[in-house]
């Protein structure tokens, strides 16, 4: 069985923002697996089901993303799930729009979801997904931007890269993490602010 666990804040205030594109992945999962993520469990809204012909549980933690961790180890429990076996997704402020990052293991980075798990864990040896949200330009504090609303053209981004993640879940699922990560890791480009 694997647990995959996309990121976010609850409430209807996040929905659509870059925050939140790990639930947004999650939801994009499900419907094309056809699982309904409504059971309450573990401080989340989980769903059981297939997808890529494995057996899954889909979940949205519903502490906010700075406490992500409290729910993780609530479902890795009940699951009876490795770490290992667990795929997280999540939002990435440092990777441009349009851009996956695939991960074996490794450290939390600047993100507080993660930030927590990997407390909670005490490990950081689970596959992460990294979904790019990096803006052109930030006017004003990051913080800020992360919990604004997407534009109209973000959204359109937005639902190109919840596809493009649940065919890397599928990936990792049916060919292995090595697959997933040669085919959708693509080197950062430097901004021209960089050069």
């Amino acid at each position: 069985m694997r647990l995959i666990v996309g990121l976010g804040n609850p409430g209807p205030e996040y929905e659509w923002t870059p925050h939140n594109m790990g639930f947004l992945a999650i939801d994009g999962i499900a419907e094309r697996a056809g699982i309904r993520i409504t059971r309450p469990e573990a401080k989340s809204y989980v769903g059981r089901g297939k997808f890529a012909g494995e057996e899954v549980v889909l979940a949205k933690p519903q502490t906010m993303m700075n406490l992500s961790g409290v729910a993780v180890r609530m479902l890795l429990e009940k699951y009876e799930c490795d770490p290992a076996e667990m795929i997280v997704l999540i939002d990435e402020v440092d990777l441009p729009w349009g851009m996956l990052r695939i991960r074996e293991r490794g450290s939390a980075g600047t993100h507080n979801g993660l930030k927590s798990i990997v407390a909670a864990l005490g490990s950081g040896e689970f596959i992460r997904i990294r979904i790019g949200t990096r803006p052109e330009k930030i006017w004003g504090d990051l913080s800020d931007y992360v919990l604004s609303k997407l534009s109209r053209s973000d959204r359109e981004i937005a639902g190109q890269m919840v596809a493009e993640t649940a065919d890397a879940v599928e990936l990792i699922i049916t060919e292995g993490i090595d697959k997933a990560m040669s085919k959708f890791n693509r080197r950062v480009q430097p901004s021209e602010e960089d050069v």
